[in-house]
């Protein structure tokens, strides 16, 4: 199953990656053979923190991997649409305060690095997806019913 993900969050994850590979991976081999270097390893506490640390780094990498494998990734400056969609940066007005916040519309792993970032999968994104500038949008959430004004759609 594909996830959609912007080409923003493909370079995210292509950085750390290349990061976790080229960096952490190659410094955690140099303090395992130190550690290594030192003796007895069933008491060798630098060796069983290292190793430790080489599972947490190879299991980052791996996990990072497998978001590119399933990733679909979307150019959100190629939309040719009014309609909101995945990538769309969009202001919405929220009725009761009178408050209009602006954020773009995303897969679940990059909403999670900004506040200006939401989720295609959560209640306000998914209320969203489809609607044009001028609509209002409900949604249900546990306190009651927030309603939204689509203030404007943007692709950048």
């Amino acid at each position: 199953m594909s996830t959609p993900m912007t080409v923003y969050g493909k370079n995210l994850i292509d950085t750390e990656l290349d990061a976790l590979v080229k960096n952490d991976r190659e410094e955690i081999k140099v303090a395992i053979a130190e550690a290594r270097a030192h003796g007895d390893l069933k008491e060798n506490a630098e060796y069983h923190a290292a190793k430790e640390k080489q599972g947490h780094i190879e299991g980052r990498i791996a996990e990072l991997q497998g978001m590119l494998a399933s990733a679909q990734v979307v150019d959100p400056t190629q939309a040719t649409t009014e309609k909101i969609v995945f990538g769309a940066t969009v202001t919405v007005l929220h009725v009761e305060n009178d408050e209009s916040v602006t954020f773009q519309i995303v897969g679940e792993n990059e909403a999670m690095t900004s506040n200006e970032k939401i989720s295609y999968s959560s209640p306000l994104g998914k209320s969203l997806i489809g609607k044009e500038e001028g609509d209002e949008v409900i949604v249900k959430a546990p306190k009651g019913n927030i309603e939204y004004e689509v203030e404007s759609v943007e692709y950048k």
